[in-house]
């Protein structure tokens, strides 16, 4: 079978109402669609990558692209984990963790995008959390990162909740202008201090390998 291969299609992390997992070809297409109608204000541009700026079919491609090649390049040195979020089964957004040289590191970085019509609901900081406890929790890893605009509160304050301190800024272009990013770094001793929601993961034991935490062949993590 296939997960016999790819044991990442029987991960599972969950939360009282979220469910995160590699989603099914059926489920991508879903998730493509949910991109297609929004994943924020018109006018807005919160993605340092502007894969957003485009009509609405190129944005659902963009969607498959991008979870296809995550998956492709996969290796134990590099990897991002492109998480569907369902609830109540159906796919509202996704959740990425990534990191390069993770069994040296411990590091780990996280992205995301929601639907818009999910938002002010909560459900990005509670995806958050599931991803951070299957880091943490799950993969031992030491600490996280994300960054987000300085003008682009909402990412910022799901960050600040979740424990996370400031940690610089980085300048880019975007569409011919500089934009800001604050940098923000969470460690394992403060997501220990945080509140946060009751979280299990399931199927993680064969996957480790692929993670970097456990050497071919080794039986212990």
């Amino acid at each position: 079978m296939l997960i016999d291969h790819w044991p990442l299609l029987g991960l599972r992390v969950r939360t009282a109402r979220l469910e995160l997992r590699v989603p099914t070809e059926a489920e991508l297409a879903e998730l493509a669609d949910v991109a297609a109608h929004g994943v924020h204000e018109p006018g807005q541009q919160p993605f340092l990558v502007p894969w957003t700026d485009v009509p609405p079919a190129q944005r659902a491609r963009t969607v498959l692209q991008r979870h296809w090649r995550w998956r492709g390049n996969w290796t134990p040195e590099n990897w991002t984990l492109d998480l569907a979020v369902f609830e109540q089964g159906r796919p509202v957004g996704v959740q990425e963790l990534a990191a390069r040289d993770f069994a040296t590191l411990r590091e780990v970085s996280t992205g995301s995008w929601l639907g818009l019509e999910h938002h002010g609901r909560g459900i990005g900081r509670e995806m958050r959390s599931a991803v951070l406890h299957l880091a943490f929790a799950g993969l031992d890893a030491g600490e996280a990162r994300t960054a987000s605009f300085v003008d682009n509160p909402a990412p910022l304050g799901v960050s600040r909740r979740l424990g996370y301190r400031p940690d610089g800024i980085t300048r880019d272009v975007l569409q011919g202008r500089a934009v800001v990013s604050q940098r923000l770094r969470l460690t394992r001793q403060d997501w220990e201090q945080t509140d946060r929601p009751t979280v299990t993961v399931t199927g993680l034991e064969p996957c480790l390998e692929l993670f970097g935490t456990v050497k071919p062949g080794h039986p212990d993590r």
